[in-house]
């Protein structure tokens, strides 16, 4: 018997959508508001470790990522002039057999999330958001933008690093500030002999792909820019070819032609991290993913620690006795992972940056793999 009986989630991201189904299958009734219409996520690719697709399997959902998506183990390492370095080792989850690691389009990670969300039963209501949120000593009054009043036992806030709840729930936490590196994304054809990751290194600047389908890879490129500068989208794909053509390696050279082609859908964001002190609660209002644990990409983990805090949540929502008790374990369990996630994650950021110790780079990605194989 959960604490809650009724809940509204705020956001149709991936945790929003993760806690949705969760607690709808939980027997909790559950009402999911998202103010894009067409629910259509932006971007392109996505990496995920291990501990995302164990996270993916008890959901039900892994053999949809498996089937939709790419799973391999290990990632390559390269030269800029196309030498291999060493393949590094990607641990499997404990207690799962998934794969070490995969790569999925981010449009369709949504859609096996959305469809999930629909089956399970989730009122979900497109275009819609609130108007006010009023804490009550028993439940939360929401105001939508329609003019209809519902009290809710919790809602749950999953509206982005953006968040807007943030800002008038949690005013002195400081907003996520560029921390010196951006991301380039495009999605490319993928040559029969890429089968996982692979990363090719050069001073202040890393680029990589992985499989995300049969066919298709994406490109990812970290390159540090010491400001947050705007770059003009008809300029991206000269930038992409342009941080492509220094490194020898003729398989990267052969990807710029298709930098090119409209279904590069290339992407660029610039890079900062948000970590909010627990606890992420305003009485009956918690806040997950991105809301207060934003991350860079170096550990693939943003969207995985989102994922599993859908799913601590729910769980934890039926297990206690009482919904202190509850956002009390949810807590417990979800600082440690996402202050490990945010923190090596940034310094993994500064050693690049800085041309730091790459021993350390090492270590610190070896002992964060490591600890996030473990159970949530």
């Amino acid at each position: 018997m959960s604490v809650v009986s009724n809940v509204l989630v705020i956001g149709g991201g991936f945790s929003g959508m993760t806690a949705a189904i969760c607690l709808q299958k939980a027997g909790i009734a559950v009402d999911l508001i998202e103010i894009d219409p067409d629910w259509c996520p932006l971007g392109a690719g996505i990496s995920i470790n291990g501990s995302t697709l164990r996270a993916l399997q008890q959901m039900g959902l892994y053999e949809q990522f498996r089937e939709q998506g790419w799973v391999s183990s290990g990632v390559d390492l390269y030269t800029p002039t196309g030498q291999h370095i060493a393949r590094l080792p990607t641990p499997q989850p404990v207690g799962s057999d998934v794969a070490g690691g995969g790569g999925i389009l981010r449009p369709v990670l949504a859609k096996i999330l959305s469809e999930a969300t629909l089956a399970a039963g989730v009122n979900v209501r497109l275009g819609s958001s609130y108007q006010d949120l009023e804490l009550l000593d028993n439940g939360v009054r929401v105001t939508f933008e329609d003019g209809e009043q519902r009290v809710y036992d919790l809602v749950v806030g999953a509206d982005g690093v953006h968040s807007q709840l943030r800002g008038r729930f949690f005013p002195e936490v400081v907003p996520p500030q560029y921390i010196g590196q951006g991301v380039w994304r495009a999605v490319l054809p993928r040559p029969a002999h890429i089968e996982r990751p692979t990363i090719w290194t050069a001073e202040h600047i890393k680029i990589g792909v992985n499989p995300v389908s049969a066919t298709q890879m994406y490109l990812f490129i970290t390159e540090d820019r010491p400001t947050h500068e705007f770059i003009e989208p008809s300029t991206w794909a000269d930038v992409c070819a342009g941080l492509l053509r220094p490194f020898p390696d003729p398989l990267l050279q052969s990807m710029i032609p298709h930098l090119y082609q409209p279904g590069a859908n290339i992407d660029y964001r610039p890079l900062g991290n948000l970590l909010v002190p627990t606890p992420w609660n305003r009485g009956r209002l918690v806040m997950i993913g991105d809301t207060v644990a934003a991350t860079t990409p170096h550990l693939a983990s943003g969207a995985g620690i989102g994922i599993e805090s859908g799913m601590v949540l729910a769980q934890e929502l039926v297990n206690a006795t009482d919904l202190q008790s509850a956002l009390d374990a949810f807590h417990q369990r979800r600082w440690s992972r996402c202050e490990l996630v945010v923190k090596n994650s940034e310094r993994l950021c500064h050693i690049e940056i800085n041309g730091g110790d790459k021993a350390e780079h090492a270590r610190i990605m070896a002992a964060s793999m490591a600890a996030l194989a473990q159970p949530i």
